[in-house]
């Protein structure tokens, strides 16, 4: 596996952990809970763009990475 492809696998699984985080925040009735889960999706947000803008430095240091 690429580095390519090992950055967009990191990549979609943080999206469906955000994701996951903001349906369990919008179904719990706990209001505590609801506010764990919004503080984890943004998290893991914050993790996404830092991912995101890793991977775009990866496309432009090594060409051969982009849209694998």
């Amino acid at each position: 596996m690429t580095v390519g492809n090992q950055m967009s696998k990191a990549i979609a699984t943080v999206q469906s952990a955000a994701a996951t985080m903001k349906t369990f925040a919008l179904e719990t009735q706990d209001q505590e809970a609801k506010k764990t889960f919004e503080q984890l999706a943004q998290t893991f947000d914050s993790a996404l763009t830092t991912l995101q803008g890793r991977q775009q430095y990866i496309e432009q240091q090594e060409p051969q990475y982009k849209n694998q």
